[in-house]
């Protein structure tokens, strides 16, 4: 197949699965063309069978924001029909969907049928979808795409209570190759971290305010009062100073470590004990899977698809959001037995290896000959 995605180039969830699933395919023989501002940060564009076209957009002083959505309506135009693409797989309802759509009509009328892959993420969906200003596009875009999929039921069913749908939506998952995290392909830096009688706590994100960074710190803090530890912070992000203040303030200066945007982000989880994710909102929970991949247990939030990634009681724990005594008290139960450790961190690996690209990767494939099909038969 020929294949088009539209992402974002940043390190978030959406861009890192959409990068992920595009050199996936591409591996398996497919043809994958990007299109993004700059190339997404995981993309190997060295790799055969991956294209990359970058959406351009003219600075014009007419307009006080600059028409991206146009700007990528026109590419796709043009880039489809060269290429002879036979589908585009878009993450994100706006403004992605929204501009594939008038790329489909412009082809129409060119006798070209593409049909439109829409993947829900949760920004598109949890933030957009509260303005009032901009509901009645999302809705027109998830309705008027061939396909839609959403990375958990719980993004789902929110998607369609905050919208009347009149299209179906498959649940898709994130996914993650466990292959990526055998022991053989990291590098052992935990003595960089910790002192060896220490447990190495982990928290990963790009600190906004929803990743609730704050309670991160105020977990940590009753648990190295019970448990020799040390916290990990890797990612930048708007939130820092604030964390950095709470750090300050606990007096944990020697206790926390920040590592900023790391590239080898592998390592360092295959270097802790336990991943932190309090977030206030995650349509799906990338990071605990990651995390889970490297066989690190998770004490988490409850909040939006995370219960479905990481069970509690099971792989870790599920606690409600800001309930940080209870976050700690959780922490410490699975870190003060090494033999309880052991074992939540092999039922981490049991539950990442459901979410493997080999089980997820079909899923999407099936899709996409469905939709070419369709469009074919109509």
């Amino acid at each position: 197949m020929k294949i088009g995605i539209v992402c974002y180039p940043t390190y978030g969830g959406s861009g890192i699965v959409a990068t992920e699933l595009g050199m996936d395919l591409a591996e398996k023989g497919h043809e994958v063309h990007f299109f993004s501002t700059n190339v997404p940060a995981r993309l190997n564009i060295k790799l055969p069978n991956i294209y990359f076209h970058r959406i351009h957009v003219e600075t014009y002083p007419l307009f006080q924001y600059q028409p991206y959505d146009l700007a990528l309506s026109t590419i796709l135009y043009d880039k489809v029909l060269h290429y002879q693409l036979e589908l585009v797989h878009v993450h994100y309802a706006i403004p992605h969907a929204y501009a594939a759509y008038f790329t489909k009509q412009m082809l129409q009328r060119k006798g070209y049928h593409l049909p439109i892959v829409t993947t829900l993420h949760g920004t598109d969906i949890t933030l957009v979808g509260k303005h009032p200003v901009y509901k009645t596009a999302v809705e027109f875009s998830i309705n008027e795409s061939d396909v839609v999929t959403s990375v958990s039921e719980s993004l789902k069913q929110d998607t369609l209570k905050a919208f009347d749908i009149t299209n179906h939506i498959d649940v898709v998952p994130n996914f993650i190759d466990n292959e990526q995290y055998l022991p053989e392909k990291c590098v052992c830096c935990r003595a960089n971290f910790a002192l060896p009688n220490e447990k190495v706590i982990l928290h990963t994100s790009n600190l906004r305010k929803v990743k609730r960074i704050e309670d991160v710190i105020k977990t940590f803090n009753i648990i190295q009062k019970q448990i020799p530890s040390k916290l990990i912070i890797a990612g930048e992000g708007p939130e820092w100073e604030l964390a950095d203040q709470l750090i300050q303030d606990f007096g944990l200066q020697d206790k926390v470590k920040s590592l900023g945007m790391v590239s080898d982000l592998n390592d360092v989880l295959k270097a802790s004990d336990l991943f932190l994710l309090p977030s206030e909102q995650e349509s799906f929970g990338l990071a605990a899977l990651e995390a889970m991949a490297a066989n690190v247990p998770v004490v988490s939030s409850n909040a939006g698809g995370i219960p479905e990634v990481n069970i509690d009681g099971v792989t870790g724990f599920v606690c409600p959001v800001g309930d940080v005594e209870m976050m700690a008290q959780k922490a410490i139960y699975i870190l003060e037995d090494d033999k309880r450790l052991y074992d939540f961190s092999l039922r981490a690996k049991e539950q990442a290896i459901r979410f493997d690209k080999k089980n997820i990767l079909p899923l999407y494939e099936d899709l996409y000959r469905a939709a070419i099909e369709n469009v074919k038969v109509n």
